[in-house]
């Protein structure tokens, strides 16, 4: 029920207002000002229930019928600047990660004893979080730390100590990184612990910024990977808090891209979207603009947008290989023309242009680096995909045998799920060659 309810609805209903109160105190606002307003209670339903936004003036008018501070009014972001709209998440501020953070290892520590079932995420929380950090100069850049000197400071060397462990288990290869994500989890903690203790400079602080962003994000992806979607959101929403006290905008923008694809896994392109386009009015480097263009334009497709896509597609090639004096985000330092070709191959899937797809996803596996194996998998599910979409079951079945195999191997549950999730298509050919041991194996 969180999903559908409307920040308007909330907002009024926490002051005691009903939408005929609302709709009258807005035309009140709009008469102390010498004007009208045609504001009744079918339109106040039609904001709240029919999506429609109110124009500039009347937004105006709602906060003031609402007893909020003109100054809060942000008519681009509507409905997200009203209050209760991150409901469930810590707001953006200074000093806000530590919080942020804690909340997202509870979470977890929660699931663990099993006292509680983590409570998800709304998309509107979402939106309204990323409207907050997409508006310009929102960044605090750590200007809240203490001035300190940091050469003199004693816990310098376990900051060191912490980044080189951080290193040494997430630039492992993945298959050995999906096994040690107890010791990621536990170098969070003593980084937030850190954090907490606000005595370590700015300098230090920002050091361990980097590194609670960093293993926010590797927790995050384990997180995605074993389905726990409530847990995996709160730990890149803690992630983009340490970006946002950083001032480091493309590593943010990662995590909303993060956020976004977690959205359209879970069938809400409308909201990756809206995610995306936020990261990409402030992303910088040509690299994460990429990538951000690449899964909108998946989100896109799987909305049937067919010209917002090829856009989007369009954008994404022509900025992968565009020169940049700054370093690639190591956020998506990973991103190569592999992953370019196979996404734009799944989002002209989605369009129905399954020839090109195909040749495309075929393309970007040749090139993929063998280190990254877990991404093979996911990649032979899609190319499963695309033969089944040119009527080969047989090759079909082939491709996701090799991604099933891999997947049980190195413990990708993601991956064996894109691999069940294809199986009613499968079903329409139980003969052919390769598909009832892929069907046997898939239901085990």
């Amino acid at each position: 029920m969180a999903e559908r309810t409307h920040p308007l609805v909330a907002a009024r209903s926490a002051r005691g207002l009903t939408g005929v109160d609302l709709a009258r105190g807005i035309r009140a606002a709009a008469q102390r000002r010498g004007l009208r307003s045609g504001a009744d209670k079918q339109r106040v339903w039609k904001w709240e229930v029919e999506g429609v936004k109110p124009d500039p003036a009347s937004q105006a008018y709602i906060a003031e019928a609402l007893g909020l501070p003109g100054h809060v009014v942000d008519p681009r972001t509507w409905p997200h600047w009203l209050p209760g709209a991150t409901a469930g998440v810590v707001e953006l501020g200074p000093a806000s990660t530590v919080p942020a953070l804690r909340e997202a290892i509870q979470a977890t520590m929660d699931v663990t004893r099993r006292r509680i079932v983590v409570s998800a995420v709304s998309s509107s929380a979402l939106l309204a979080l990323a409207g907050t950090w997409a508006r310009p100069g929102s960044s605090t850049a750590a200007a809240h730390v203490e001035p300190a000197d940091d050469a003199s400071l004693v816990d310098g060397d376990e900051i060191e100590r912490l980044e080189q462990a951080t290193a040494l288990f997430t630039n492992r290869a993945t298959e050995n990184r999906m096994r040690t994500i107890s010791v990621l989890e536990a170098l969070l903690q003593s980084v937030t612990e850190l954090l907490d203790e606000r005595r370590h400079g700015a300098r230090g602080m920002a050091r361990l910024h980097v590194l609670a962003a960093k293993l926010a994000s590797e927790v995050g992806w384990h997180r995605f990977d074993q389905s726990r979607h409530a847990e995996a959101a709160r730990y890149w929403i803690g992630g983009l808090h340490s970006t946002h006290e950083l001032g480091d905008i493309d590593a943010g923008a990662g995590l909303l891209s993060d956020l976004a694809y977690q959205a359209s896994w879970r069938g809400r392109p409308a909201t990756a979207a809206d995610l995306l386009r936020r990261a990409l009015s402030q992303a910088r480097h040509p690299a994460a603009q990429s990538l951000l263009q690449l899964r909108l334009a998946r989100a896109l497709a799987a909305l049937g947008n067919r010209t917002g896509t090829l856009r989007a597609l369009t954008a994404a090639q022509n900025l992968l290989n565009v020169p940049a004096a700054d370093p690639v985000p190591t956020f998506c330092s990973w991103y190569s023309t592999a992953d370019l070709a196979v996404d734009s191959g799944q989002a002209l899937l989605e369009l129905g242009d399954t020839r090109r797809a195909h040749q495309l996803i075929r393309e970007g596996q040749a090139v993929l680096p063998p280190a990254r194996i877990k991404t093979y998998g996911v990649f032979q599910t899609y190319q499963a995909r695309s033969y089944l979409e040119l009527g080969e079951p047989e090759r079909a079945a082939a491709a996701a045998i090799e991604a099933l195999d891999l997947a049980l191997r190195i413990g990708a549950p993601r991956c064996v799920t894109l691999v069940r999730e294809l199986t009613p298509r499968f079903a329409e050919f139980p003969n052919a060659q390769g598909v009832p041991e892929l069907l046997a194996r898939a239901a085990a």
